[in-house]
């Protein structure tokens, strides 16, 4: 218990150094008035879209959400990486003291449960229990939902842990499970071979009990199910633990100066060369890759499935078509910034004639590379598979203006520093607004796209304009906005 004290306290610092102390706090406050508003206006919602499918799609992404924060395999190994640096943490302690390696990764995914329980899902969950109050939802239904949502959290982080623990040993285990996940997700969505209770429990267990039904027995047999699949991923990944951990690099790597080869291939890149091929060999070295295919393209498989089973699956009145999926996929690309500026420490730069605003226009360049490929091909594969390809011409440019325009907001508001900047509400909440807003927009206008194909293009190219305006703003303003903050 005291080393997991500690982390929960070293994890408090690290964000509180960022924004304070004050404004830390504040985010389960923000994230309790959002349910409650959300909880008092869902019975407005069940006009649109069926309860179910709600609950359907508010489990998946809190089941997302879960393993997009859980990959603590890779970010452990991150850790311990550094720790030689400036900052030390409490994962690499073994390396110091007669500690386990086994033992600090046991206290950062608990700790991480804790921290995102108390300060995400536990005022969520108590923003729809004021809201219950006040429009007079059954009180069972209300506990349902939130044991439901805590448990769909619970699995996505248990199996993010353990896939990024395997991973962080053996990548060809990892493509391996990732094969495997997009497998499962594949005989779910296209095959319709089983319903999603079949690797997800806590939709089963939501289905068997209120506001849904009362099948005590399905209900226990799904929460048995939950509970053993949270404990069996997390023991086997505490298990996979290595004992000694001293870095992912590949001996080829090391033994050869694959520099020189990075600074010809950044040519183009001018002045920016030298940095982006240092990012380059940082990504190799590091073994960011194969990370960035967990975090990116896992959720986007999922997402395509998702999206193609509520097309072909369920009785919603509005389809999502080609061009709401593209703009999806660009919101999602905001997940692999965070990785980009995750990956080593920036302090050593301080000596350096480099400024902020420079560094984050490298990993921007550095994010556009990476992601353009992967995005295009995942919209053009989901246009074939919805027989869609019509809104191809529609789609891409959706998909291209949203991604710049996500991750140039990101980098904007939160820097070098995302993970923890985004812990300030006042931070997140501008994040909110600057991002949902015009998500919301391309949304609408996308379901509008099979009725008037004509108008509803007009309209999305005016949106996208818009977006493209803003987002040159906000790259022109980088210099003012970090040079004074600095790293």
């Amino acid at each position: 218990m005291i080393p997991l004290r500690l982390m929960l306290r070293e994890e408090y610092r690290l964000h509180t150094s960022y924004s304070s102390t004050r404004m830390f706090l504040a985010m389960p406050m923000f994230v309790f008035m959002i349910s409650f508003v959300t909880a008092l206006t869902l019975r407005n919602l069940q006009g649109t879209v069926d309860l179910e499918d709600l609950m359907l799609g508010l489990n998946s992404g809190v089941c997302l959400y879960g393993m997009s924060v859980g990959a603590l395999g890779f970010i452990a190994r991150t850790y311990v990486e550094r720790r030689q640096g400036k900052y030390n943490y409490m994962v690499a302690m073994p390396a110091l003291l007669p500690m386990s390696y086994r033992a600090t990764f046991t206290g950062m995914y608990i700790r991480d449960i804790v921290f995102y329980m108390a300060l995400v899902l536990g005022p969520a969950c108590l923003g729809l229990a004021a809201a219950a109050v006040a429009v007079h939802y059954r009180w069972s239904a209300v506990l349902s939902v939130s044991i439901v949502l805590m448990l769909s959290f619970l699995l996505g982080i248990a199996l993010s842990f353990f896939v990024s623990v395997i991973g962080s040993r053996s990548r060809t285990a990892l493509f391996i499970l990732i094969g495997a996940m997009i497998s499962v997700l594949i005989g779910f969505g296209v095959l319709g071979l089983y319903g999603m209770e079949s690797f997800m429990p806590s939709i089963g267990l939501q289905m068997a009990l209120p506001p849904f039904g009362s099948d005590l027995g399905a209900a226990g047999y799904y929460l048995a199910a939950s509970i053993s699949s949270i404990l069996l991923m997390s023991v086997l990944a505490v298990l996979c633990v290595p004992d000694t951990i001293e870095g992912g690099v590949k001996r080829r790597s090391l033994r050869q100066d694959i520099l020189p080869s990075y600074l010809r291939r950044f040519a183009f890149a001018r002045s920016y060369r030298p940095l982006l091929a240092k990012e380059a060999v940082d990504l190799l070295r590091s073994g960011t890759v194969g990370k960035i295919s967990f975090t990116f393209i896992v959720p986007l498989t999922f997402l395509s499935f998702t999206t193609w089973y509520v097309n072909n699956g369920l009785n919603v009145p509005v389809g999502f078509n080609l061009v709401f999926y593209a703009s999806m996929v660009g919101f999602f690309g905001v997940m692999l910034y965070s990785w980009l500026t995750n990956m080593d420490n920036v302090d050593y730069y301080e000596t350096l004639p480099v400024s902020p605003s420079r560094l984050i226009r490298t990993k921007l360049i550095m994010f556009i590379l990476l992601t353009t490929g992967i995005s295009t091909a995942f919209v053009v594969a989901l246009a074939f598979i919805n027989d869609e390809t019509r809104l191809l011409w529609l789609a891409l440019p959706v998909l291209y203006v949203t991604s710049a325009y996500m991750v140039v907001a990101m980098s904007y508001l939160t820097g070098l520093h995302p993970n923890s900047y985004l812990f300030d509400p006042g931070v997140l909440l501008r994040f909110a607004l600057i991002s949902l807003v015009p998500q919301v927009g391309l949304t609408i206008l996308s379901f509008s796209v099979d009725r008037s194909l004509g108008a509803a293009a007009i309209a999305i190219a005016a949106v996208l304009g818009t977006l493209i305006v803003i987002t040159l703003a906000m790259n022109h303003r980088l210099d003012r906005r970090w040079s004074v903050n600095g790293l």
